[in-house]
């Protein structure tokens, strides 16, 4: 059985003191303090935590990400918070992408003349690839 401390204390004189909403109920002992022992929520594989910010900072939305690596919004907002990710600045230019397995992603490749003068990061996404195209064009600053 698992070790259980107190939350609070972080202390092992721990009983057990009946069930709430069907979840265990616990009183600590030493500081008196109340407590449930909350479940582990759905572990995420950390590839997905880090492909999601990668396209975040790429300028792809949270929706987009939702529907790419299939991981709730909510859940890549979340992160962004929880990692102090900042907002990609507003730039003049959008990102398009595609997903492609590898033999695709290699005619893509040969058959572009139009990734001279961009940029271009390729991702893996398990068996597929995300390749995220950009453009920027200097404005015309001349006086």
């Amino acid at each position: 059985m698992k070790q259980i401390n107190c939350p609070k204390c972080k202390g092992d004189n721990i009983a057990k003191s009946g069930v709430v909403k069907g979840r265990q109920r616990y009183h600590c002992k030493s500081c008196n303090y109340y407590f449930t022992v909350l479940k582990e929520g759905k572990n995420i594989d950390p590839y997905y935590v880090i492909k999601a910010l990668q396209l975040y900072i790429e300028g792809i939305s949270l929706r987009e990400i939702e529907r790419i690596l299939g991981i709730s919004h909510v859940s890549v907002l979340n992160w962004v918070r929880k990692y102090n990710i900042k907002s990609p600045e507003n730039y003049d230019y959008r990102p398009t992408y595609k997903v492609l397995s590898h033999a695709e992603l290699i005619d893509f490749i040969k058959e572009r003349e139009s990734l001279r003068n961009s940029g271009c990061m390729i991702t893996e996404l398990g068996d597929k690839f995300m390749l995220i195209k950009w453009e920027r064009f200097r404005k015309n600053t001349s006086r």
